[in-house]
């Protein structure tokens, strides 16, 4: 066989070859455009799962997640105390209170038990919240559900966190000359669910959201126009138009207390109402003065 220089002649030159180059790897930005771009592909062609719920996880994940994730650690700088008390796995049911006049609380729950607990919070959420059509739509995209026994039920059974603020509309909306004072737990249907469910109760406690839009008067004329519990007036809105629609920043804190287990009692002791009340009262209490100490702990409102 002939070599380079028989082939072209003695004074032949042997030119060497190059070795291919590496492809270079994509950038951040790429990588982000080219995850966006099948996250678009998969929605149009329907690819992608929800549960009987209509909670879809990739969404949640994607899209609804992030966008809270930036005012949980950027504009409130939540702290979370006591997460060891939610557990791994298995069903348990989250008991906080609620205020805000917006129900921001419930979303920033949402996003410090998927941080950091690595668990899905399924909140139960008040009829009006479904009756507006795309409020209700995005709330099941994120594994919410109405507030009612059988979706409770059925969610604890299934081994699901599941979260709950028994104060409903009369928490969120109340004045700010009423911060941090629990209202009324209703008539403690989330107990029964538990009791029913055989799951423990987890009492906890969210201070900041009190501060985000301070209520100091409500139109209820206008409230009842429109079907809506209250309507509030804050320092910044309707003043400020929908610039009053941006939540102060206050500092928030949640502190999950220990769980409080329900072996003692059977199923049979949801219809007792005189043990519904009991516990119910309990959990208020405790709710109560661990909002009394978080307060202490994080001391000014804004700093």
């Amino acid at each position: 066989m002939m070599n380079a220089q028989e082939e072209h002649g003695e004074g032949a030159r042997v030119i060497p070859l190059k070795a291919a180059r590496p492809e270079p790897e994509p950038s951040g930005l790429e990588r982000r455009l080219a995850s966006g771009l099948a996250f678009l592909r998969r929605r149009i062609a329907g690819e992608y799962e929800v549960d009987e719920f209509g909670f879809d996880t990739e969404f949640n994940d994607s899209v609804l997640l992030p966008l809270a994730r930036a005012f949980y650690e950027h504009w409130f700088r939540v702290e979370l105390f006591g997460l060891e008390n939610i557990p791994a796995e298995g069903g348990a049911l989250i008991v906080a209170n609620h205020s805000g006049t917006l129900p921001l609380d419930g979303i920033m729950l949402t996003v410090a038990t998927h941080d950091h607990a690595h668990r899905d919070l399924r909140l139960l959420g008040a009829d009006l919240i479904y009756q507006v059509p795309l409020l209700g739509h995005l709330s099941r995209k994120a594994g919410h559900t109405l507030a009612c026994h059988a979706d409770a039920g059925r969610l604890l059974n299934k081994g699901e966190l599941v979260g709950v603020f028994p104060e409903g509309f009369k928490g969120v909306g109340k004045p700010f000359s009423e911060r941090y004072r629990l209202q009324r737990f209703g008539r403690g249907g989330f107990v029964g669910t538990a009791l029913r469910s055989n799951v423990p109760i987890i009492p906890c406690a969210i201070v900041g959201a009190e501060e985000i839009y301070p209520k100091i008067a409500d139109l209820r004329p206008l409230a009842r126009l429109l079907g809506l519990p209250y309507f509030p007036v804050t320092p910044t809105w309707p003043l400020l138009g929908p610039a009053g629609l941006l939540p102060l920043p206050s500092k928030w804190m949640i502190q999950f207390g220990e769980p409080m287990p329900l072996e003692e009692y059977d199923a049979a002791s949801a219809e007792d109402p005189m043990t519904v009340f009991d516990i119910t009262d309990h959990v208020r209490e405790t709710v109560q003065q661990m909002l009394y100490d978080t307060l202490l702990r994080r001391g000014p409102a804004f700093f």
